[in-house]
């Protein structure tokens, strides 16, 4: 069965597969749904676990994410525009009947103090403003549950414009960055290398790493060896 609905619709296998990057995962936990609290029951929105036994209802959560990273810049001929269309093939139609949140965010953080450069349409419903790696974001959310989200036009196609042509130069690079390359050859000599950058003035982040393995190649993890800042650390 095919999803029709929801932002399921834009799951179309030959558009995911042949993008830079894609990454699918499965999370569940313990969620403490009565916890005891100066001797009554607390009915309160589920938590994860305590670290005592003060838990009298456990459930579980099940949350599944897909993560994709799409090359726009290359694919589209050096320009930075995009759309749910250019690279779906596919455009929102309706929310999921069994979804209580269904929404869209588009980063539309100005890169400098200056006149914005970009426009976003159709206008969003509102507008986000969060803190992410110390910087501060803006997003453009549209909520597909809003009534008045598909009034004008059956169909969703959020695009994104710059409002004059970028250089390629003027591309920022991220805080956090990583690039990998494999050197030598064979399981005795080869070797695969990550490394990730860093580049905020004082902040530290907590990174974690998924290493994508093929099924031929055969690692060794006692061979594992993580430097910082040129020593040696121990993993765990």
């Amino acid at each position: 069965l095919s999803p029709q609905a929801g932002l399921a619709v834009l799951l179309k296998a030959e558009r995911l597969f042949h993008s830079s990057y894609h990454s699918q995962a499965v999370h569940i936990r313990p969620i403490c749904r009565v916890s005891l609290s100066l001797g009554a029951p607390s009915f309160s929105t589920p938590n994860p676990m305590p670290s005592d036994a003060s838990c009298l209802a456990v459930s579980w959560e099940l949350r599944q994410t897909l993560t994709v990273v799409f090359d726009t810049f290359s694919t589209g001929q050096g320009k930075k525009d995009w759309s749910l269309f250019k690279m779906f093939s596919r455009t929102l139609t309706d929310a999921c009947p069994l979804a209580s949140q269904s929404k869209v965010y588009v980063d539309i953080s100005p890169k400098n103090k200056e006149k914005e450069l970009l426009e976003v349409s159709p206008a969003p419903t509102s507008v986000h403003e969060a803190i992410v790696q110390g910087d501060k974001r803006t997003y453009a959310v549209y909520d597909l549950l809003s009534p008045s989200l598909f009034n004008t036009s059956r169909s969703l196609n959020v695009q994104l414009k710059w409002k004059r042509p970028q250089d390629s130069s003027e591309l920022p690079t991220p805080v956090l960055h990583a690039q990998r390359y494999v050197s030598g050859y064979g399981l005795q000599a080869g070797e695969i290398s990550t490394l990730i950058y860093n580049t905020h003035p004082y902040r530290a982040f907590p990174v974690l790493l998924l290493e994508t393995v093929p099924w031929y190649l055969r690692l060794y993890v006692h061979t594992l060896t993580i430097i910082t800042k040129g020593k040696e650390n121990k993993p765990s």
